[in-house]
């Protein structure tokens, strides 16, 4: 049978979650003999290598294409990613986060091409306004096949968008697929992810701050560039840590960096299934998160089994569970041998040959139809 062709839309590939689950599924499908494509509106610094097989296509206009007018340069965007489609013909399309995803179905429209889109995050903060949250609920319906993170997503969803979605986990990098470190571990405490709002690091560094002068030799490194990064810097100074507090920003080998860190924390308002979160319950860290919404660190963790879950927002409680586990240091190994246990559900080959019968199901599915 035929290989397909497979066309992946999202914004850019900056250093994200979604983004390296993506150019992942890109080096999967590629390396299976599969032709891909990746469309992206932009093409930044900082991004993802991706494979040198895939074919990269940028779908915003040009500068020359560009007026003052937003409806006119919406129009020929829209335009441009139509055509795009017309000239690839890829066999489906796989689209990633919030106006990628109605933009795959609008542009595609009549074009006899199967479209499957992806949330990565929780559905309400992923379409935030009430337009978005209304173009989703209905325009979803007219997709193929809708991957959610997290069952609690379902809820946001009419009906007839849920009997097209399913639940497909997060493909991770073989990197972080290590033996546990059994050592003695780093005397840090390490966050990796966006410094933006959602990701919440103020909490941590405030959290941190609560229990410094009892454990004077932990540091705690946040790991990740992003928008807040000075006014996190300018905290930590005004807190009088900037000799235990660090900001590195992205860095290259995240597994290598945190493999013998002592706690991993995630602090997020809201997530999907974070990466971030899997990549260290796959090297047995300790890990404590918050039980933020649409319940993506709930599936993960069963709080004091492999891992804590605290409230979201809640600095009190995010220093209890840090103290705590700072001094008792063999619960917190504990926990992170038995984090190693998520691997049994994240084994490459289980995950990638989800989302490749996926996507070659709504593709043959199609094909009967025509």
């Amino acid at each position: 049978m035929k290989k397909l062709h497979i066309a992946m839309l999202i914004g850019s590939l900056t250093k994200g979650g979604a983004e390296r689950v993506l150019v992942n599924l890109a080096d999967y499908f590629v390396n299976k003999g599969y032709c891909v494509t990746m469309v992206t509106q932009y093409r930044l610094a900082d991004e993802y290598a991706l494979n040198e097989k895939v074919r990269r296509v940028i779908s915003d206009i040009t500068p020359e294409q560009t007026t003052g007018n937003r409806v006119i340069n919406f129009a020929r965007r829209f335009e441009k990613l139509r055509n795009i489609w017309k000239k690839e013909r890829p066999d489906v399309i796989l689209s990633f986060i919030g106006k990628n995803n109605m933009m795959a179905i609008l542009t595609s429209r009549f074009l006899r091409i199967p479209v499957a889109v992806s949330v990565r995050a929780d559905p309400v903060e992923e379409y935030y306004s009430s337009w978005m949250r209304f173009m989703a609920r209905h325009l979803f319906s007219r997709a193929d096949g809708v991957i959610l993170q997290t069952s609690g997503c379902f809820d946001f969803f009419p009906e007839g968008v849920r009997r097209k979605a399913v639940i497909l986990k997060n493909p991770i990098s073989g990197g972080f697929f290590r033996e546990r470190y059994e050592g003695e571990r780093d005397k840090t405490i390490v966050a990796v992810g966006r410094v933006d709002e959602n990701k919440n690091h103020e909490l941590l560094i405030r959290a941190f701050s609560g229990i410094a002068e009892e454990f004077p030799d932990y540091k705690l490194i946040i790991y990740g560039e992003g928008d807040l990064r000075q006014h996190l810097g300018e905290l930590v100074r005004e807190l009088g840590l900037s000799d235990r507090v660090l900001l590195p920003g992205s860095i290259g080998n995240v597994a290598d960096a945190i493999y013998k860190a002592r706690i991993f924390v995630l602090c997020s308002n809201s997530e999907g299934v974070p990466n971030t979160l899997i990549e260290a319950m796959l090297m047995g860290l300790t890990v404590v998160a918050t039980d933020c919404p649409c319940g993506g660190p709930a599936d993960l963790i069963r709080s004091g089994y492999n891992g804590c879950l605290v409230p979201v927002k809640s600095t009190d409680k995010m220093k209890e569970k840090l103290q705590y586990l700072l001094n008792n240091l063999q619960i917190a190994d504990e926990l992170g041998r038995n984090a190693v246990k998520t691997r049994d559900i994240y084994a490459a080959g289980k995950v990638y040959g989800e989302w490749e019968s996926f996507l070659c199901s709504l593709a043959e599915r199609h094909r009967k139809q025509l």
